[in-house]
């Protein structure tokens, strides 16, 4: 276990290196930073955190820098999240309510992500398997043809043609929309086919094939929209760090380019809570010189996906977990408000 003094070292070594861009050496440590010892001192706990791993040498110079060993420390230990002012807070909420749909949150939310942190912004689009269902619309547009809606929670909106084996009154439809919402509105996706799994019985013989057919197209529907869709931006802001990643950033994009990478990156939606991935943490060898900062979002206090940004491993960490978890915080209000 390290010192508390050590600690204060540690922390100060991590500010200065991720404000300055340079490496941090013993008098610099006592001129900025109140921390009541000598520079033998600091120089004999700078010692003893390269020699724990917490902090390395670049060839190149006499300070030091934060390893990812220190960086993880730094983050479980000393890093308070820090909070949004009320200006930033308004701005967030501003900028998110003026979404008209749930592909416009999702894009105005991967803006404004790389914009607050000035880093590349990562948003997961709510998944379907963590959906309930809101509402199912069907609407006549001929006698043997039908137009499915499916409205989720998280106002996410599926149209579906259905082709009906016969002709389907007016009042049937009246009949199977009050029937289905009944069953499904409030449940999770996941239940939808045992709940509707019967209600074919329910209508007359002449009506059960087109029933079914609706029903299938549901349940299909819910099939083909399983797949976990990203929406990735602020790339650019990378070539900004350049000097931050060993060789080049172009490991880096190929890796964001997968989105397989990127949907591990950002974790388990049932984990809401802000997580910290820092360099060889993150399993993908492209992605080592970089942090990943995620969070879940969601209505109701349960996430239904995960945002977050990837940035080198030399980043401002409070002030992006603050970041990150505020607009989280944000889509997930208006979520629960579309």
């Amino acid at each position: 276990m390290l010192s508390e003094r050590r600690l204060q070292v540690l922390r100060a070594i991590v500010q200065d290196y991720v404000g300055t861009e340079e490496p941090v050496g013993s008098k610099a440590l006592t001129e900025r930073h109140n921390l009541g010892v000598s520079p033998a001192t600091v120089r004999n706990d700078m010692a003893a955190l390269e020699d724990e791993g917490y902090i390395a040498q670049p060839h190149t110079s006499a300070g030091r820098i934060p390893t990812d060993k220190g960086y993880r420390l730094f983050v479980d230990k000393l890093a308070g999240v820090k909070p949004m002012t009320a200006p930033e807070r308004r701005a967030i909420q501003n900028f998110l309510e003026g979404a008209v749909d749930l592909d416009d949150v999702v894009a105005r939310t991967v803006r404004l992500l790389a914009q607050l942190t000035r880093q590349v912004a990562v948003v997961q689009y709510p998944s379907l398997t963590r959906s309930t269902v809101r509402h199912v619309e069907l609407l006549a547009l001929a006698p043997a043809r039908v137009m499915l809606v499916l409205i989720t929670d998280t106002g996410r909106v599926e149209q579906r043609m259905v082709d009906c084996p016969a002709p389907f009154g007016e009042a049937s439809l009246a009949d199977l929309r009050a029937r289905l919402n009944s069953r499904v509105a409030g449940r999770r996706f996941t239940d939808v086919p045992m709940l509707v799994e019967d209600l074919p019985d329910a209508f007359e013989p002449e009506d059960r094939g087109t029933v079914s057919t609706v029903l299938s197209t549901l349940l299909e529907t819910l099939v083909e929209e399983n797949e976990e869709r990203l929406m990735i931006g602020g790339t650019a802001n990378l070539t900004r760090f350049g000097h931050d990643f060993p060789l080049t950033i172009r490991p880096v994009l190929e890796a964001l380019e997968e989105q397989v990478v990127l949907l591990k990156l950002l974790g388990e939606a049932k984990d809401p809570g802000v997580t910290v991935r820092i360099g060889h943490e993150n399993a993908h060898e492209g992605l080592n010189s970089t942090s990943v900062v995620s969070v879940g979002y969601g209505s109701g206090g349960e996430a239904v996906a995960k945002l977050g940004v990837v940035g080198p491993t030399r980043m401002d960490y409070p002030g992006t977990m603050g970041a990150v978890r505020a607009v989280a915080r944000y889509v997930g209000q208006i979520l629960a408000e579309s």
